[in-house]
């Protein structure tokens, strides 16, 4: 019998050091107008920073009073430093209310943020 260990053991996973939330990105995946109120109708952005090379699959888990609403995953490889970007829109506008985006590296929970849509 022949066991085959994966070349995904080999590689170093990313390292998350912040979870901006805002209303519009910047041309590097980053947010350049950070909020955590938001309007009915606007897309909202979520950019996982991390500080140094790797590959690993992020997942945002985006939830409205408590229930999970939508999940988007990325798989990603960055060499240095990198910025992965992920949105939320809801053509009807979203509902008034509390929400949260919760980001996982690899299957584990790194970061969160709470936001609230208003009108």
């Amino acid at each position: 019998m022949v066991v085959i260990t994966g070349v995904a053991g080999c590689r170093q996973p990313l390292h998350v050091t912040t979870l901006q939330v805002g209303r519009s990105l910047n041309a590097d995946k980053t947010i350049a107008t950070h909020t955590t109120r938001f309007k009915r109708d606007d897309t909202i952005y979520a950019s996982v920073l991390t500080d140094r090379t790797g590959s690993s699959t992020i997942l945002a888990r985006w939830s409205y009073n408590g229930h999970v609403v939508s999940e988007t995953q990325k798989q990603v490889t960055y060499k240095g430093p990198g910025a992965t970007e992920f949105h939320f829109e809801s053509a009807d506008g979203f509902p008034e209310g509390d929400y949260k985006v919760e980001i996982f590296v690899d299957g584990q929970p790194v970061a969160s943020r709470d936001f609230r849509v208003q009108t």
